[in-house]
C-alpha cells in the first residue's frame, strides 16, 4: 500500500464522517437556534425547554436519513474491500 492510497482512504473516511455528522447535527442546531429565538422573544429562560425539540428533530433526522446513511457507508466499505483486494491480488 502506497501512502497515496492510505491518504485517499483516510480522506474518504473523514468525508463520510463529516457528512453523516452534518446530516444529524445541523437540524438539531437549527432547531435549538429557533427555540432560543422564541425564548429570547418571550423571555422564557428555561434551559430544558430546548432539549425536547432538539431531541425529536435529531430522532426524525435519524429516521429519515438512516437508510441513506447506512447505504452510503456500506458502499464505502464495499469500495474499500474491493480496493484492498485489488492491492493484494
Amino acid at each position: 500500500m502506497t501512502p497515496d492510497v492510505a491518504v485517499d482512504l483516510m480522506v474518504g473516511a473523514l468525508q463520510i464522517v463529516m457528512l453523516m455528522v452534518l446530516v444529524l447535527v445541523v437540524p438539531g442546531l437549527i432547531t435549538g437556534l429557533l427555540v432560543a429565538l422564541v425564548q429570547a422573544a418571550t423571555q422564557i429562560n428555561e434551559q430544558t425547554l430546548s432539549f425536547l425539540p432538539r431531541l425529536l428533530v435529531t430522532l426524525l433526522a435519524v429516521i429519515l436519513a438512516g437508510h441513506w446513511m447506512t447505504a452510503y457507508l456500506m458502499d464505502y466499505c464495499v469500495s474499500v474491500f474491493q480496493r484492498a483486494a485489488a492491492l493484494v491480488g
